[in-house]
Order: C-alpha cells, then sequence, then structure tokens
C-alpha cells in the first residue's frame, strides 16, 4: 500500500496468525452469543472490549458498546459519577483500539460518539491527537477529529490555521494538512473573518506560500493539490452569474412549420416547430435552483396570461441545474412581435452553496411567426437523412446576411457590470504563468506541464470573458499532446482536456466556427427544412462541451470521434438532427441527456458499443432514475427485456433512427424499438410500414 512492497511472510509470523485467528473465532462466537441475548453484564462488555483490541475494524463490537452505553445510563439508579465512569471507560477502550489501528474508522466514530454526549471534558483529546499525528501526520483521521474537537472547543480557526501552517512548515508533503487549510479558508472566507475579506488580499499570499513547497519538491503531490485548489477558488465566482441564452439578445427568431418551403428564412434563425411553441434557454455558469415564472419575468405582446413552467435540464432529476428551459407558446397566424426577458430581480436565484444570483439581467429579441403552406404530396413519406460527405457543402453566407449567426458578445450576458474577471485575477494568473514557465525551462515536470495548461486556460478566460478570445490555445494543446505521450498512464485524462481545449477553440469566434457549418445537400426541399448543421466530426474527439455556444444549433454531426459520454447536450434544446455515428458509447444508458431534447426528430447511433457489455455498469456506477422510473408502464412482456430501451426512447418523437452497427442491434430490439416509438418512419434507412 502506498508504494510499499509486500513482504513475504516468515513460518513464525503464519503461527502466530494462525493463533490470532483461532482466538478471535472464539471471542466472536461469545460475543455474538451476548449479542443477540442483549445481554450487557460486565463479563459480556468486558469480552467485546478484548475482541476490538484484537480487531479494531469490528463495527458489531462498537455498535454493541453503543447500546449497553445507553442501557447503563438509562438505569434508574445512574448518576453522574456512572455517566462519567460508563464514558471514560468507553474513552479507554478506543484508545487501546487506536493504538492497534490508528486509522480504524470506526474507532474515531465511537470517540466522537461518546464526546457528542456532552458529559466527557475535551481538554486531554488535543494532546491524545499530538501524539497519534506525530506516529502519522498525514493521518486524515486524525485530522478530521482534530476539526471536531476544535468546534467542541470553540477553538480559534486562526489557532487551527497557525497550527496547521507548522506542521506544513514539518513536513511540505503533509496532503492532510494542506486540505485542513483549504477548509479553514474556505470557512474563514465565508465568514468574512477580520483580515479574510476577500480572496483579493489572501490568494495571492497563499500562492507565494505553496510556491516554497513546490520548488522545494516537485515530484511531490501535495502542494500540487493545493495549487489546484487555489486555482479554482482564483477562477470561480462567487455568485452565479448567466453567461448564455437562446434567443441571443437582439436576435430575430423567425418560427415556421415543420416544413419549409420558402428559402428565404436564414438558416440561423428559423426555427422548426409543429406545435406553436419554441423554447426558451437560460445557462448559468454554475448550477442554480429557484428559476421561475417569479424570477424570470417575461414581457410580450402575446401569451400574456399564461405563467411559463420553468424546467431543470438535470439528467439526475435534481431541481438545481445549470441549464433551465421553458417554451413560449406563440400564435399560428402571422406575428411579429418583441420579446423582453427580466432575470433575477428577486433573490430566489441560488447557487446549492447559497449564494445569490446578484447580478439581474435583461435581455430581448424579437419573435416572427411565418405561415407557411405545406405540400401534402410530401408529408407522408419521410426523407431519409443520411450523414455522409458528399451530402454536405460548406455554408457561405448570403451578402444580406450582416451577422450569420448571434454574435458572441450577444451571447454573454453583460449585466451592466464589471467584467468578473476582475484585475487582481488576472495579474495572479500572469505571474502563476511566469513562475510555472520558469519551473519547466529548470526541469522536466509532468504536473508542471498539465498546472501551466490549466493556468493558460484559465487566463485566457478571465482575460477577455467576453470576446471569446484563446490566445494561448495552440500551445496548451501542445502541452495536452507532451502528456500523452509523457505519462501513457493518464492518456484518458489528458484526451478529454485536449478534446475541450480544442471544441473551446473551435467555437470561440464567428470565424472559426463558420468553417465547421455545412448545408445539408438540397435543404430548401429537405425535411429538415434549411438549418445550418455544425459538423465536428473527424476530430477525434473524447469529451464535449462550451454548449453555451452552441444553443442555435439544430443539426449537429459528432460522428467519427471517441466519445464515451454525451453529459451536457440536453442543454441544445433546438437539436433536431444529431449524428453519433462511429464513437464508443457503451451503453443505452450513456444516451439519457437525448430524453431532454424535445426537437430531436432524427438520430444516428450507429456503429458504437452498445450492447458489448451484457451489464450496463453505467447503472451502478452513477446515479440514475431508471431503476425507479419504468416498472408499471411496461405492460408489455415483450419490452420487459428491454425496459432500458424502453426508458430511454419512450418520449422521444423520433422519425428517424440509425442504430445499425451495434450489438444490441437485432432483429428482436429492432422490433422493440417499433413498438416503443410509434412515430418512427425510417431504422436504418429502411421505410417501415
Amino acid at each position: 500500500m502506498h508504494g510499499r512492497p509486500r513482504k513475504a511472510s516468515k513460518p513464525e509470523d503464519e503461527a502466530a496468525s494462525t493463533t490470532k485467528a483461532q482466538k478471535l473465532r472464539a471471542l466472536q462466537t461469545q460475543f455474538f452469543s451476548f449479542h443477540h441475548s442483549k445481554i450487557y453484564t460486565k463479563e459480556a462488555v468486558e469480552l467485546s472490549a478484548k475482541l476490538l483490541e484484537i480487531n479494531p475494524e469490528s463495527y458489531t463490537a462498537w455498535n454493541y458498546r453503543k447500546l449497553a452505553v445507553e442501557h447503563y445510563l438509562s438505569q434508574p439508579d445512574c448518576n453522574p459519577e456512572t455517566v462519567k465512569s460508563v464514558l471514560d471507560d468507553e474513552l479507554r477502550v478506543v484508545e487501546s483500539a487506536l493504538r492497534q489501528n490508528f486509522k480504524s474508522y470506526g474507532a474515531w466514530h465511537h470517540r466522537k460518539w461518546v464526546l457528542s454526549k456532552g458529559h466527557s471534558s475535551v481538554d486531554l483529546e488535543l494532546r491524545l491527537l499530538d501524539k497519534f499525528q506525530k506516529a502519522d501526520s498525514r493521518n486524515f483521521h486524525a485530522w478530521n477529529y482534530r476539526r471536531f474537537v476544535a468546534e467542541l472547543m470553540n477553538r480559534s480557526e486562526k489557532d487551527e490555521l497557525k497550527y496547521t501552517e507548522d506542521m506544513i512548515y514539518t513536513n511540505f508533503s503533509n496532503y492532510s494538512a494542506w486540505h485542513n487549510r483549504s477548509v479553514l479558508l474556505s470557512s474563514l472566507l465565508e465568514k468574512k473573518a477580520e483580515g479574510f475579506l476577500s480572496k483579493e488580499n489572501l490568494l495571492p499570499e497563499e500562492y507565494e506560500f505553496i510556491h516554497q513547497a513546490i520548488f522545494t519538491d516537485p515530484d511531490d503531490q501535495s502542494g500540487w493539490f493545493y495549487h489546484l485548489w487555489l486555482l479554482d477558488q482564483t477562477v470561480t465566482t462567487d455568485h452565479p452569474l448567466l453567461v448564455s441564452t437562446w434567443p441571443a439578445h437582439g436576435s430575430d427568431v423567425f418560427l415556421v412549420g415543420d416544413r419549409c418551403q420558402n428559402g428565404s428564412f436564414s438558416p440561423f434563425t428559423t426555427v422548426l416547430s409543429d406545435s406553436g411553441s419554441f423554447p426558451i434557454v437560460l445557462y448559468f455558469n454554475q448550477p442554480v435552483k429557484g428559476v421561475s415564472s417569479s424570477t424570470v419575468i417575461i414581457e410580450c405582446g402575446f401569451n400574456k396570461n399564461e405563467e411559463l413552467l420553468w424546467e431543470p435540464l438535470s439528467v439526475s432529476n435534481s431541481q438545481t441545474a445549470q441549464v433551465w428551459v421553458a417554451h413560449l407558446k406563440c400564435p399560428t397566424s402571422e406575428l411579429d412581435s418583441s420579446v423582453e426577458i427580466s432575470v433575477g430581480y428577486s433573490k430566489e436565484i441560488v447557487s446549492p452553496r447559497g449564494s445569490q444570483y446578484s447580478h439581474p439581467s435583461t435581455f430581448s429579441f424579437k419573435v416572427h411567426v411565418q405561415p407557411v403552406e405545406r405540400d401534402s404530396s410530401r408529408v407522408s413519406v419521410a426523407e431519409n437523412i443520411l450523414w455522409r460527405e458528399e451530402n454536405f457543402k460548406v455554408y457561405r453566407a448570403q451578402s444580406e446576411e450582416s451577422i450569420p449567426i448571434p454574435s458572441f458578445d450577444q451571447l454573454c450576458i453583460k449585466n451592466g457590470h464589471e467584467s468578473t474577471a476582475s484585475n487582481w485575477r488576472t495579474e495572479a494568473l500572469a505571474k502563476e504563468v511566469e513562475c510555472f514557465r520558469e519551473l519547466l525551462s529548470l526541469m522536466d515536470c509532468k504536473i508542471g506541464k498539465l498546472t501551466l495548461a490549466r493556468l493558460l486556460m484559465a487566463y485566457d478566460v478571465m482575460s477577455f470573458p467576453f470576446a471569446n478570445k484563446l490566445v494561448h490555445s495552440e500551445e496548451v494543446l501542445e502541452l495536452y499532446n507532451d502528456l500523452m505521450k509523457l505519462d501513457p498512464t493518464h492518456h484518458r485524462y489528458y484526451k478529454d482536456e485536449h478534446s475541450l481545449v480544442l471544441l473551446r477553440k473551435m467555437t470561440s469566434s464567428e470565424e472559426s466556427l463558420l468553417q465547421h457549418c455545412f448545408q445539408y445537400k438540397d435543404s430548401v426541399s429537405s425535411a429538415i427544412g434549411n438549418p445550418i448543421c455544425l459538423r465536428l466530426n473527424n476530430l477525434s474527439l473524447s469529451r464535449i462541451r462550451a454548449f453555451e455556444r452552441l444553443l442555435w444549433v439544430q443539426m449537429l454531426d459528432l460522428s467519427h470521434n471517441e466519445l464515451e459520454s454525451i453529459e451536457g447536450l440536453e442543454a441544445m434544446q433546438l437539436l433536431y438532427g444529431l449524428s453519433l455515428g462511429n464513437n464508443k458509447l457503451r451503453s443505452l444508458t450513456a444516451l439519457e441527456p437525448l430524453r431532454k431534447l424535445k426537437s430531436l426528430r432524427v438520430l444516428d447511433i450507429s456503429y458504437n458499443r452498445i450492447g458489448d457489455h451484457s451489464i450496463d455498469t453505467t447503472r451502478y456506477l452513477c446515479s440514475s432514475p431508471l431503476s425507479h422510473s419504468v416498472g408499471s408502464e411496461l405492460n408489455d412482456v415483450a419490452l420487459i427485456n428491454y425496459w432500458e430501451a424502453f426508458y430511454m426512447f419512450k418520449d422521444l418523437n423520433l422519425n428517424q433512427l440509425d442504430i445499425v452497427g451495434n450489438t444490441i442491434a437485432d432483429e428482436k430490439f429492432k422490433s422493440v424499438l417499433v413498438k416503443i416509438m410509434p412515430l418512427l418512419k425510417r431504422l436504418d434507412g429502411e421505410l417501415l410500414d
């Protein structure tokens, strides 16, 4: 454990271990007899102490002693001296157990339980902790217990901070001390204690402090973890902010039917809708709760009396989400109207930590409803959308289009306040960049390169929050390329970070984004109308983000990448067509974000790895509502074996689905899909009856 080689046991050690095991079994047999019979005599309690001295990890024995304590304290003749005697005995048993194993969860928990009774003195606890922390200064159990004792003693957090600093100077490699320092500083900043009123004065000093540890021993990870915490404190705003919306501020939205016969509408601002409504999307910089009709006020010339229902776009069904959506209904007749939306003028929008949305924002746009005649001779036949190269042509903006896509300075809500990237943040980051460039000039350090990559990206975001400039993107991409070669063990992590930087670079400006905008063949006559397809295919992306820049996209090609997850895609509420073909999606549960896309009609998930594993491990590794949400809805016996598919596809209104090339896609599964989705017209390119 922790890099220590395991030594072969000697014959005498094996004999001692056998004797200990026999003694332990005998004790356990007798102990369980007492426990099951609820016997709390002196003999029985002493037996549990002997058992814990041999095996401090016996949770049942600790719980038995709790029951015994409650039994003694509930006796009619119990007096304060008896209480003190009983609890002091417990503290002695715990101390004896900790001498055997000072990392015993059960022992530390039991000691907390005894002190929480309020009848024991805590004066000796810090001295006891000093003994254990001298034996192992990084023992996180002892540090956790120290925080508990300090709170009981009302000990000053500043005094604890000084103790932590002394422990760090004793050993820079004390990760637990660094962690305790971050906990204390977070608390002091939150309370705005004297000398800790703002990060502006505190964090630059902390950066200087951590440099001593990092430059003393760059190969030790403890200081690097604390530096990462400092970086997070530097770039994270204290309060939630609205960073993007759809529709964008100042934009014009054209609402047309699901088959447009008129090619005069802009492909960037035309929204296909067969429901007479369109989504309004609010994208925050962190998860929030409290978005409702009382915190988001909408003023328009139509739909005056109906309150909007705001829904959090969270696959975990939480009422806290980074993205919220509501659907605004429009009349079916011709309409030209302005809409103004005000966000956060009441104080009910808050982060999970309780920070209020403190920058009220207003954005406006115009809505144009265009009645469109439909060609009934073509409605009955579903056109097959083929995601082939020959079916796409590079989009060339028309001369009359002054702004072909919603400008990115509109996507970021400017609130009328100064940028959150205050001077001290950018100055601190600039100093850190210079510092780590110097370190890397002296030595080839993997974690130094990783830190520099993080710093450069943070600096760009802080320096150009509304210009979306990525001055250092090429350097950051090269750093991650180097790390993938230097540290193949963590190749996947570096690959994910490389993908996120590449995607942010491609979406950082209109010029770079237009290079990936294509039209689908003769789109004027197409069943999908004439939206632009954003093609991010063949880029080796293993992870995707930057959705706040892509809220306008209706057709997206992510095929031929290396995606195992599409988390966050639920923010793209306008998506009509989506290609995820030739990726590495392993399960149906990986598709769960798609359940939030009510406009999705065309989906390609062909040639993935769905069904390669008979057991969908996603269900057990991630919090999922799957096992709680189906049940009574499965009336068809044929669907019971495919309940995940039923749950995933039952609320989608797909017209076309491609699933060929997945292990799960046999004929039986396809027949189940047809039952689940009655509106499906094409499956793997074949027209259904």
